[in-house]
């Protein structure tokens, strides 16, 4: 009977830790939150602030590029306002996160997890007018319940977090530059 029980227990964590990086299980207790900072994470980069956010708002407002549909869905879109699935790789898994996307033009985008690998995550960007082009400034928060379990889960979270999020800012990045040198 013992000899079943270690097996079975580890298939089960096993499983349970491929939901919850999936973002197919949220466990949203509201118990013993911890909280962390994400960023801030800030880039320049050489086009206008308008041409910033017409590149971040453009994939959820308008038509999703078919080179982001493996990683973006829309799932609801409003005139501000959209709630869009995320799909990162983590590894061997695919993490999915649902998210609302709020646009407040031309100065801040706001985004709040409604389901992922951790309960509560709110970020932003905010973008800010240089003589040479935009800063764009990225911060938020990540949180996970249970204490210590949940602040551990955090900082594991937070690390492939702010990767995938520093890559989708050099890629703002350059399409904003394509665009500002094209004219566009």
């Amino acid at each position: 009977m013992n000899r079943l029980l270690v097996p079975a227990a580890c298939a089960a964590a096993a499983t349970g830790y491929a939901l919850v990086v999936r973002g197919a299980l949220t466990l949203d207790l509201g118990v013993g939150r911890r909280v962390r900072p994400l960023g801030p994470i800030r880039i320049e980069i050489g086009a206008s602030r308008e041409t910033v956010f017409d590149v971040v708002a453009t994939p959820y407002l308008g038509r999703t590029p078919r080179a982001m549909r493996s990683k973006l869905q829309v799932l609801e879109r409003g005139t501000d306002m959209v709630l869009a699935a995320h799909y990162t790789a983590v590894g061997p898994l695919t993490a999915t996160t649902v998210e609302t996307v709020r646009f407040e033009r031309p100065q801040r985008v706001s985004f709040r997890v409604v389901r992922g690998p951790a309960p509560h995550v709110v970020e932003h960007y905010e973008l800010r007018t240089l003589p040479d082009g935009t800063e764009l400034t990225y911060a938020g928060e990540l949180g996970a319940d249970l204490w210590q379990l949940g602040g551990w889960w955090a900082d594991r979270v937070a690390g492939p977090w702010e990767r995938t999020v520093a890559d989708s800012l050099e890629s703002i990045r350059a399409e904003s530059e394509r665009r500002a040198t094209r004219g566009v």
